[in-house]
C-alpha cells in the first residue's frame, strides 16, 4: 500500500521538487500540495494523508501554527523542513515539541544540485514516519526532578543516543536529573549542524543540569550535559576528553553514537553507563554491546513510548539492554544505575 503524502511548502519551485523526490509508483504518492499552513490544515482534513512534509516558514499561517492545529484537530506524521539558520533550528525544535515527527534541512544554496543531495534522507524519514507512534506536544508543566543523593555518580560516565523523536524524549529525560548527578552526560542526537546548539539551549533552559554544545579537547566535568555538535563525531580520547572528528559518516550519519559509545567503553569499562533512545535504524547496538562487553550498564526505551522503535529494538534483541523502561521512567532508571 503506497505511503500519501501532502507537501506544504510557499515556494513553487520547492513543491515541485519535494514531488519528484518522493514520487515512487506503488510505494509513496503525493495526493496534494499546499502554498500556506492553512491550505495545509484544510487539504489534512480534506485528504487524509498519511504523512505531511512542511515547511517552517509560510505566509498566512506558518508551519508552527499549522502543525499545532493538525496535531489537535487530526493527528497525522509531520516532517518539518527547516532552513539552516539559529532560527530556523529553534522553530523547528518547537515544531517538534507540538507534535512533529522529523524534520529535515535544507542546505545553503539553492541549487538543484545542492538541494538534491537531501533527497535520499527525505524518502527515508517519509518512509519511517508512515509507522511513527504521533508522540503529541510535550506536557507544559515543569517535569518533577529526581533526587540522586551524596556520591552517587561518581567516577561514571553516561551516553545517551538518540535519532527520530529523540529531541522530545531527551526534553523529557535531561530536565528530570538531579543537579547533583554526579557524571557527564554525553547526548549523541541525530542533528545537522546548527540544530544541536538549539537543542542544547533548549534543553539547558529546561534542566537543573548544565548543558551546551561539547566542545575539543574538553574534559566532561560532573553534573553537565554535552549534546555531540553536529556535522561531528564526538569520541573520548584515552585521557578522557572530548575529541571531535569529521571522520567519514558511520550508518550514514555524522555525529553517530557507536563511535562516541565505543570510545566509552574503551576508556571507562565498566564505569560506563549507555542509553538508547527512540529512532530509526541500528546505530548505538554495537557501542551498547561495547558497553555491556566492558561491565557498564545499559538502558534501551521500551517499544510503546518510541516514536521509531528500530534502535532500541536491535540492542533489545541483541540482549544488551539490562533496563527496558518506558520514556517517564528512563531517568529514575539512569539515576538507580548510576546508584549501584
Amino acid at each position: 500500500m503506497s505511503t500519501t503524502v501532502l507537501i506544504a511548502d510557499d515556494s513553487v519551485f520547492m513543491r515541485h521538487l519535494i514531488q519528484e523526490f518522493l514520487t515512487r509508483p506503488g510505494e509513496i504518492e503525493v495526493v496534494g500540495t499546499a502554498r500556506n499552513g492553512r491550505e495545509a490544515v484544510e487539504l489534512v482534513h480534506a485528504l487524509h494523508p498519511d504523512v505531511v512534509t512542511m515547511d517552517v516558514e509560510m505566509p498566512v499561517m506558518s508551519g508552527l501554527e499549522a502543525v499545532e492545529r493538525i496535531m489537535r484537530e487530526r493527528p497525522t506524521p509531520i516532517v518539518m523542513v527547516s532552513s539552516l539558520t539559529e532560527a530556523g533550528a529553534e522553530v523547528t525544535l518547537q515544531a517538534l515539541s507540538l507534535g512533529a515527527v522529523d524534520f529535515i534541512a535544507k542546505p545553503d544554496g539553492g541549487s538543484i544540485r545542492s538541494i538534491g543531495a537531501i533527497k535520499d534522507e527525505l524518502v527515508r524519514k517519509v518512509r519511517a514516519c508512515r509507522q511513527a507512534r504521533l508522540p503529541g506536544p510535550r506536557p507544559p508543566a515543569p517535569l518533577p526532578v529526581l533526587h540522586a543523593g551524596p556520591g552517587r555518580g561518581a567516577d561514571r560516565f553516561v551516553v545517551i543516543g538518540s535519532s527520530t523523536g529523540g529531541p522530545n524524549a531527551l526534553q523529557q529525560i535531561i530536565p528530570r536529573l538531579p543537579d547533583d548527578l554526579g557524571a557527564p552526560v554525553l547526548v549523541v542526537q541525530h542533528m545537522p549542524p546548527g540544530f544541536t546548539r538549539s537543542l542544547a539551549l533548549r534543553l539547558d533552559h529546561l534542566s537543573a543540569l548544565t548543558v551546551r554544545e561539547a566542545a575539543d579537547g574538553e574534559v566532561p566535568a560532573p553534573d553537565t550535559v554535552l549534546v555531540a555538535p553536529g556535522g561531528f563525531h564526538t569520541l573520548l580520547s584515552p585521557e578522557g576528553a572530548i575529541r571531535l572528528t569529521q571522520d567519514p559518516p558511520v550508518h550514514g550519519v555524522r555525529p553517530a553514537v557507536d563511535p562516541a559509545m565505543e570510545t566509552a567503553a574503551r576508556h571507562f569499562g565498566s564505569r560506563t553507563v549507555g542509553m538508547i533512545l527512540t529512532g530509526m535504524g541500528f546505530d548505538g547496538a554495537r557501542g551498547m554491546a561495547r558497553i555491556k562487553a566492558a561491565g557498564g550498564r545499559t538502558i534501551a526505551q521500551d517499544e510503546a513510548s518510541c516514536v521509531v522503535y528500530g534502535m532500541p529494538k536491535v540492542v533489545a534483541e541483541m540482549g544488551n539492554a539490562d533496563v527496558v523502561a518506558p520514556l517517564d521512567q528512563l531517568a529514575a532508571s539512569l539515576v538507580r544505575c548510576l546508584a549501584n
